[in-house]
């Protein structure tokens, strides 16, 4: 039974344990070998192999740390609609599998940077839900300190550039990363996450032409949602091949509801850029929310479409299972896991309304380098 191997080891993404969890974690270190749901599509290259190396308690921290991004989102979404957050929001529920995979890849030292959908991004940085929801509110507590928004999250000292709001213009800057990764001999790697409704854009051909003529550590990832705001991707896309559309860079097509994939695709693609270059992931995924919070998400969909998406390919469910059958855990065990996340989210809820405002001479700050520009004197 899970638990007569049963301890209390911290979590590698550096968040206090609940206790359901810290009951949980095994001290069996056994590999466990889990075959992914479905074989990777390549592009100019050998994909990797289907057979993923894991263990107890990377299975168990999946399972806690993509449930609190969805419970985190849902939150997000009750807030926004109790008029606490304003502007822009876009929940990222249904995509988990692709930040929980890459980051189990790679170190902190190789470096991420999104579009608009970064809450959950963010906390598979090693961000807290404090400062998720103090900066979903605006408060100074947030990690942009209340200025930013949902769209502009930021942790420099994981290596986390954010968080844009202007389609596509993150992979440029996503290469540029790359190019001081390379030129400072930092043996590190950049992952440029955009959308299938990016991925026309001219600015990321224009940046994976100059990554591929230097060789540069640039790992191209479309999140494909299918769904680019209310436009599907074959009204948008001759050729809805992303993982193809580099030409003269590889690629490789990703279940990305498959945690466990994204995984083995973020190891295979980090190798292969730091020796090889660029190459592009496209990762299978699905957001149940609409495209933002002001898009009801079901005018361009049917419901039978995402309920059968939830019932058939839920990221959560799938490691859930894998859970259950590899007897690491009881149904009541993740229950009363998920129970503690309610209330862990719900507590950092409370804590962020405390958080003051931030002082109106915050305005001008950030704005120019320090010393230049516009200052306030009081």
């Amino acid at each position: 039974m899970a638990l007569s191997r049963l301890s209390s080891r911290s979590n590698i993404i550096t968040r206090p344990f609940s206790a359901a969890f810290s009951r949980l974690i095994s001290t069996d270190t056994t590999p466990i070998t889990i075959e992914t749901s479905l074989p990777f599509t390549a592009h100019l290259c050998d994909p990797p192999s289907r057979s993923v190396e894991s263990s107890s308690q990377e299975l168990l921290d999946f399972f806690r740390t993509m449930a609190l991004m969805r419970r985190m989102e849902i939150a997000a979404d009750s807030l926004y609609k109790a008029k606490l957050i304003r502007g822009f929001c876009h929940l990222y529920d249904g995509q988990e599998a692709v930040a929980i995979g890459m980051e189990a890849a790679i170190t902190k030292k190789d470096a991420i940077i999104t579009a608009y959908r970064d809450h959950c991004i963010f906390l598979g940085r090693g961000g807290s839900l404090h400062e998720v929801f103090s900066e979903l509110m605006g408060r100074q507590a947030g990690c942009s300190k209340g200025k930013g928004g949902s769209m502009h999250f930021y942790k420099k000292e994981s290596s986390f550039y954010g968080g844009h709001g202007i389609v596509g213009a993150q992979v440029p800057l996503g290469c540029g990363i790359a190019f001081a990764q390379k030129y400072n001999k930092e043996e590190a790697v950049t992952f440029a996450l955009y959308g299938d409704g990016a991925a026309n854009q001219g600015q990321l051909f224009e940046a994976l032409n100059i990554s591929a003529l230097w060789d540069l550590p640039a790992i191209l990832v479309c999140e494909n949602n299918h769904y680019g705001m209310g436009t599907a991707e074959w009204r948008a896309a001759k050729s809805p091949s992303y993982y193809k559309r580099g030409d003269y860079v590889p690629g490789l097509k990703v279940d990305g509801m498959d945690a466990f994939a994204v995984k083995q695709a973020c190891k295979f693609a980090k190798q292969h850029a730091l020796e090889k270059g660029p190459i592009i992931l496209e990762m299978d995924t699905y957001r149940y929310h609409g495209h933002s919070m002001s898009d009801p998400g079901s005018t361009y969909r049917t419901r039978d479409e995402i309920s059968g998406v939830r019932q058939e390919r839920d990221p959560i469910e799938r490691i859930k299972k894998l859970v259950l059958s590899h007897d690491l855990a009881t149904e009541k065990e993740l229950k009363d896991m998920e129970k503690e996340i309610r209330k862990e989210v719900d507590d950092a809820i409370a804590k962020a309304k405390d958080c003051p405002m931030p002082e109106p001479s915050e305005l001008f700050t950030n704005v120019y380098v320090k010393g230049f520009g516009t200052e306030v004197l009081h």
